[in-house]
Parts: C-alpha cells; sequence; structure tokens
C-alpha cells in the first residue's frame, strides 16, 4: 500500500527545508509518494482583478504559470537528489481551506510543512498556517524548523499516558523505524502550592513527589505497552515541574532531532481544541515537531 506524502510550500526557505525533510522521508521508504502543494491565495487574486481590472486575466495567467515552474523545478530538483516519486499539485483558494481539502480528499498520510512561512509576522498575530491546519485536519504533520542534514535518530516524547500520545509515538515511529525515543513524563504533586500555603513542610511535600513519581512509573508501563516501539529503542524518563518547561529544557540536554507530540491531551477542552502544552512546544521549540492526533488500531 502506497504512502502518501504532502509538502506544501509558498516558496519561502523555510519551506524549501520542509520540502529537503519530506523527500528525505519519503526516500527511506519504497512505497512512498510525495506530492508538492502550493496554493495561490484567491484573496491576493481577487485583489489583483480590483485593482487591476484591465491586465488582471493576462496577469493571473502569468501568476499560476510561473507557480507552476517553480513547483516542477522544485520537484526536479528534488528527484535528483533523492530517489523518490514526486508529483506536484497547484490550486487556487484559501492556503488553509485548500491545504486541509487536499489533505482529506487524497487521504494523505503525513503532511510536512515549514513551522513558518513567508509573512512571519502576520504569523505571529493571527497563528501560524501550520497550526490553524493542524486545528482543522487530523492527519499526521512534521512541522520543520531546521535545515536537514541527516535521518532523524534521537526523538523526544513527552507523555502523558493518553492515547493520543501512543498513537502520536506509533505513528512517527511507523516512518522512523530506526529513530531512539526518550518518553519525558512530567509530573506534579496535585495541590503542593495549596499545602505550602497551608504550612506543609519541605518533607512532607517530597513525599507527596515520591508517591507521584512512583505512580507514574506505573502508568508508564501500562502506557509502554500499547506502543509499536521496540522495547531496547525505548528510554523512559521522569521529571518533576510543569510540561511545558521541563519537556523544551530536556530537548536541549538530549539534544533532539524531533519532538513528537500526541494533538490533544488528557483534558475536554483539549480535545476542542489544539493542546495547549502541544501549541506552546510548536511555537518555542528549536527543533522540528511531528504532531498526530488521530487514534488508529
Amino acid at each position: 500500500m502506497t504512502r502518501t506524502v504532502l509538502a506544501a510550500t509558498d516558496f519561502s526557505a523555510p519551506a524549501r527545508h520542509a520540502l529537503e525533510r519530506a523527500a528525505m522521508l519519503a526516500q527511506t521508504h519504497s512505497d512512498a509518494r510525495l506530492t508538492l502543494a502550493h496554493i495561490v491565495s484567491g484573496s491576493a487574486l481577487d485583489t489583483l482583478r480590483r485593482m487591476l481590472p484591465g491586465d488582471a486575466v493576462a496577469l493571473e495567467a502569468q501568476l499560476l504559470a510561473q507557480a507552476e515552474k517553480n513547483l516542477a523545478e522544485l520537484a526536479t530538483n528534488l528527484a535528483a537528489r533523492h530517489a523518490c516519486d514526486i508529483d506536484t499539485v497547484l490550486a487556487q483558494g484559501s492556503v488553509l481551506n485548500a491545504l486541509v481539502e487536499l489533505v482529506e480528499t487524497r487521504q494523505i498520510d503525513l503532511m510536512v510543512m515549514g513551522a513558518r512561512g513567508a509573512h512571519f509576522v502576520r504569523e505571529l498575530l493571527l497563528g501560524s498556517t501550520t497550526e490553524r491546519v493542524l486545528r482543522k485536519s487530523r492527519r499526521p504533520m512534521l512541522a520543520v524548523k531546521q535545515r536537514p542534514h541527516t535521518p532523524y535518530r534521537r526523538i523526544l516524547a513527552p507523555v502523558d499516558f493518553s492515547d493520543h500520545a501512543a498513537a502520536a509515538i506509533n505513528a512517527a515511529h511507523g516512518w522512523l523505524p530506526d529513530a531512539d525515543f526518550v518518553l519525558l513524563h512530567a509530573f506534579e504533586v496535585e495541590l503542593e502550592s495549596t499545602f505550602r500555603l497551608a504550612g506543609m513542610d519541605d518533607s512532607q511535600i517530597h513525599e507527596y513527589r515520591i508517591l507521584a513519581r512512583d505512580a507514574a512509573q506505573q502508568a508508564m508501563e501500562s502506557f509502554v505497552s500499547k506502543l509499536r516501539v521496540p522495547a531496547n529503542q525505548v528510554t523512559r524518563q521522569f521529571v518533576h515541574g510543569a510540561a511545558t518547561l521541563r519537556i523544551l529544557e530536556h530537548e536541549q540536554t538530549m539534544d533532539a532531532d524531533l519532538i513528537v507530540m500526541g494533538k490533544h491531551g488528557q483534558s475536554v477542552m483539549e480535545e476542542l481544541l489544539l493542546g495547549s502544552v502541544t501549541k506552546h512546544v510548536l511555537a518555542h521549540s528549536s527543533s522540528d515537531v511531528f504532531i498526530a492526533g488521530q487514534i488508529t488500531d
């Protein structure tokens, strides 16, 4: 069965890094096919028609032809360096809606996008296209931040023991079967700040932390049983503190190549929104981020 990878590009430098990574991934799987996609903004075309009504038709045709040429050149250059099947698709409309439609109608197995596009300041204000696509699609996504040089080898996988976290790790392992995974669980003592305000001494709080760690270790073993990653490729780590801080600290400590996250967490609210921890890591990590949200068998 053919695996399908879709890499979106706006022809910016971050997008070129994403295309390169997508081609590297596709090359390692003989059954993979890579599609390069560019969306011509419908609002930009509408503005063109309004401002230059007499020349709009010719300019629009020229713009589309140039975009198609750019895509074809990218595909040719990637194919010369990576042994994989590559095709292209050019679409018009809302970038967000067109990408989501492409991903869903073609049942894409993995989306690959640059974590930031050409309009960096605007994305800071409105949320990146990558984040907005994640909110609307349940397909796995790889958000690329670094220029790719070597295959992913050291993967940090923060876990809250949810099925979404297990699904994300299994999906990433399917694409990266040789990579090692560090499963990181950040635990906190419930009501610790309240205990301190009530005058509980540090030794008592330390005992509660030990109990919390013991409970996390038991939960981790149950969680690991859901994974398809071989035991010799899995390391367990436990740290005390807020997950948003500890994940980024651990990323730097272990020099991670990639962070793998579930799209949602345990809470009901995070079932409706992109999980707050995932959103924070996507925005602030240095590493590329693989995000998957759909639970598969």
